[in-house]
Parts: C-alpha cells; structure tokens; sequence
C-alpha cells in the first residue's frame, strides 16, 4: 500500500464513479495481515478425515455438526424414547397382572374351588319331602301353598303376648 499499489484482492473489487456518491476512502490492512492460501490444510484437532462431512450448523455453545449427524442423533434418541416408554408399559402391565395374581389368591383362600366353577349362581340344595330331620317331616314355608301353611293364630293369643309384654291395660268407658 506503501509503494502506491493496491491489494490483488482489492483491485478485484468494481468501483463505479458517479456525481451522486462519493468514492469510499482506502481500507489500511494491518502490518500482520497474509493471505490465505487457496487450499486449507486438514485439520490439525484430528477430527473427521477425508470422508468427514464439513460440520458447518454451530450451536450457541459451540459445538459444530453436519445436518446428517443432527439427524441421525434425533432418531437415535427417538429410539432410546420409544424403547423406554415400552420398558416402562411391561413394567405396569406386570405390576397390574401381579396385583390381580394377588387378588385372584386371596378369593380363592376365602373361597376355594368358586372361580373355577362354571356355575356362579348359588342355590340351596332341595330337600327331598321324605326326608326327616329329627325325627319330624318338615317342609319349606316357601314350597307351601296359601291357605296350607301352619295354623294362624288367633286374636286373643295376641293380645295376650301384648299384655304380657307391655302389662296389662283396662279400657275405659267415658
């Protein structure tokens, strides 16, 4: 700049000439400047070879990938998402089917043999009218007909058992 020539690179740029605008003053380069050469030479961290993919997406931490990569971390972690969700399903159906296991344990100790029955009504068994308990034929009050059942009782027994219960009590005549 010194000797009055301008920069290779500088000299590239297009300068228009016009009433209207005014030409931009000269750029000074600092003493420390160099150019750099036309091929960059690989990299002297050791990362990534000749088939590395340039990692030009930077994060605002600083760390440097290539699209792909991105890409292939998020399915990665969509994997990792997917197998602990259905880690996390086995580990509740299991603990479901236990609580049941233990349920089922506890009905069949109150009461054996009833869940593995078909028949989940129950009846009473039928006494067969020859058969006698004690001695004494009895029937069922529900088998019997109307007007057959055993004896009523007659008003004056009642009153009776009322004025045993509560004492006995006169009417009187006004």
């Amino acid at each position: 700049m010194d000797d009055g020539r301008a920069h290779p690179l500088l000299a590239q740029i297009p300068l228009t000439v016009s009433p209207f605008i005014s030409l931009p003053k000269a750029t000074t380069l600092p003493y420390t400047y160099k150019s750099l050469p036309s091929t960059l030479p690989p990299s002297s961290t050791g990362e990534g070879g000749e088939d590395a993919k340039p990692k030009y997406v930077i994060s605002q931490s600083g760390h440097a990938a290539h699209p792909d990569d991105i890409i292939a971390s998020c399915h990665a972690l969509q994997a990792h998402l997917k197998k602990m969700q259905d880690d996390a399903e086995n580990t509740l159906k299991k603990w479901q089917d236990d609580i049941k296991d233990r349920e089922l344990a506890e009905k069949r100790r109150v009461a054996p043999g009833w869940l593995d029955r078909e028949e989940k009504i129950l009846e009473p068994e039928r006494r067969q009218p020859g058969q006698a308990q004690g001695g004494l034929a009895q029937e069922n009050i529900m088998d019997m007909q109307e007007g057959s059942g055993p004896p009523e009782r007659s008003l004056t027994q009642e009153g009776e058992e009322l004025d045993r219960a509560f004492g006995g009590m006169q009417m009187r005549n006004s």
